[in-house]
């Protein structure tokens, strides 16, 4: 990888992160279109660490939901443990949204399965048609949420189940988890804005546990010059993630999913029959 394709890389996360047409997906369709070799331990990290860049744009946008915690009074007879769940009320509900995509993501990296799945195009592609043919419907079939629902725990932790999905590239974390929200009677603004907010545990873990097996695995690949690619990497899409998600926001409430659907199915068609043709992705062999 060099400096331009790290860049490209980037701009391309930076804008789908937070879109429901799966940021894997599209890096891995990027990367194959400019010819990088697929397979490369630290190829498979940049992909997952550079995602970090783009979560922390959340922790900048919504840092008042971050940095502030709930000091009314909780409810007479409350335990110790309930009014610390009370406080940090906020921090808990992400706490127990995380843990199955922490255990689904462990099993399926320590399988291989997750390693098998970022070489497949064809994956990305068949899930990137598949989520579109949902997305045409689901806003019919969920949109029924209230701003008064309450986010439980139980929803929370549902909504986290949904995610799990996500592990198969091409199926989209935010779509995952905002069409789980919607499941759960939340309005889509507040089922993508706790999609946001979940995005960054589950990134932080992620982008930890690649950097590990990078280390343990093979030290050597810590070169000033890939060390200043993530840098770089996570820089320019932690930018372009803070401009998209905002627009994202917007435009979701407004409009809904079937925009989307119908990208996803364009784009995933024409790779589908591209490979199924013969034809190669990478734009120079």
């Amino acid at each position: 990888m060099d400096w331009i394709e790290t860049v490209i890389i980037a701009v391309v996360e930076g804008l789908t992160e937070f879109l429901p047409v799966s940021s894997t997906g599209h890096m891995i369709i990027t990367q194959n279109l400019l010819g990088i070799e697929q397979g490369d331990p630290f190829v498979h990290a940049f992909t997952f660490i550079i995602q970090f860049g783009a979560i922390l744009s959340v922790v900048c946008l919504y840092w008042k939901h971050f940095f502030q915690f709930d000091n009314t009074p909780a409810p007479d007879g409350s335990t110790p443990w309930q009014r610390l769940k009370h406080k940090y009320r906020f921090y808990w509900l992400l706490f127990v949204g995380v843990l199955p995509a922490v255990v689904i993501g462990l099993l399926a990296k320590k399988s291989g399965l997750l390693d098998w799945l970022l070489d497949s195009v064809l994956v990305v592609a068949v899930m990137l048609v598949v989520g579109g043919i949902f997305m045409l419907f689901c806003d019919r079939l969920f949109n029924k949420g209230m701003d008064a629902t309450p986010l439980t725990e139980k929803r929370a932790f549902n909504i986290g189940l949904y995610q799990c999905i996500s592990v198969i590239p091409g199926v989209s974390r935010s779509m995952a988890t905002i069409v789980g929200g919607m499941t759960q009677g939340l309005t889509r603004k507040r089922a993508a804005e706790f999609s946001f907010f979940l995005a960054v545990p589950t990134m932080a873990g992620a982008t930890l546990l690649d950097l590990l097996d990078l280390v343990k695995e093979d030290a050597s690949w810590a070169t000033s010059h890939n060390i200043a690619m993530l840098l770089l990497g996570c820089a320019v899409a932690f930018v372009v993630a803070l401009l998209a998600m905002k627009w994202f926001v917007a435009f979701l409430t407004k409009y809904g999913f079937k925009a989307f659907g119908f990208y996803r199915i364009i784009v995933g068609s024409i790779i589908i029959v591209l490979l199924l043709t013969g034809h190669s992705l990478a734009m120079v062999d």
